[in-house]
């Protein structure tokens, strides 16, 4: 296994109550890449995501991690009993001891500091959304797992939390795996797409699947992606292998 491969997942197969779920799927993820799932309700995404962390078996075909490899996960929406006392500052160290430095630096680095004494149930979606990608970067991770990280978020709260995970991403050198359905704006904010349906209909770079008679399919036709740009130190060929050692290069 390349040792800039984050995730590798090889004819991953899985029925449940007699049902296809994954059909065949091989997905791989590098170092430094944003990758974003995208397909109907249904067609496997989050499921794929639960094999690949071990928290679903899968009936056959391979899983690899990078060794020691540290994930942070940011869960779709999180549900609080609207009478429980529970502050941000107290939900982020739930799961794990932070110093209050730490908070302070994680909050600040998703634009969200104010709200450290702040109730949970008194956030905004945005709000929400920034507080639970902040406890996902305090795990400091070489790997953060998004699921539907604009979820309840208003279109300019979605552009500016992409550009937000573009940075991180630009920051810490992190790999990134989003599920989406927001597919304009996560199309123009990801390096490589992975439209699932039970199985791989077509995967590469925005541009190259957005035409894709498999995508267009389910889809329809996408609108021409918004301009966007992202640094790092590789490049792919069309099925997500590093091909070349290079900085600073933008896509547009």
């Amino acid at each position: 296994m390349d040792n800039k491969v984050l995730i590798e997942a090889k004819a991953i197969c899985l029925a449940l109550d007699g049902k296809q779920i994954l059909d065949h799927v091989d997905f791989r993820l590098h170092k430094g890449e944003i990758v974003t799932l995208i397909g109907p309700n249904g067609a496997g995404k989050s499921t794929l995501v639960r094999v690949i962390l071990g928290l679903i078996k899968h009936d056959s075909g391979d899983v690899r991690l990078a060794p020691k490899l540290r994930i942070g996960y940011m869960p779709q929406r999180l549900t609080i009993d609207p009478v429980l006392p529970l502050t941000v500052r107290r939900f982020l160290t739930l799961a794990q001891r932070c110093s209050n430095t730490e908070l302070i630096e994680a909050l600040t680095e998703v634009g969200a500091e104010q709200l450290l004494d702040s109730a949970m149930q008194t956030l905004s979606g945005g709000e929400s959304q920034r507080v639970l990608l902040a406890r996902a970067i305090l795990r400091k991770p070489d790997l953060l797992i998004l699921d539907e990280p604009v979820q309840g978020v208003d279109i300019t709260g979605q552009e500016e939390l992409y550009r937000l995970i573009s940075t991180i991403r630009k920051r810490h050198g992190c790999g990134i795996l989003m599920i989406s359905h927001d597919l304009h704006l996560v199309m123009s904010a990801t390096d490589q797409v992975l439209c699932l349906n039970r199985h791989v209909c077509c995967s590469g770079h925005p541009d190259k699947v957005r035409i894709d008679p498999n995508y267009v399919a389910l889809f329809g036709q996408t609108p021409v992606l918004m301009p966007y740009s992202h640094q790092h130190d590789h490049s792919h060929n069309a099925h997500g292998d590093i091909i070349a050692e290079h900085k600073g290069c933008q896509h547009g």
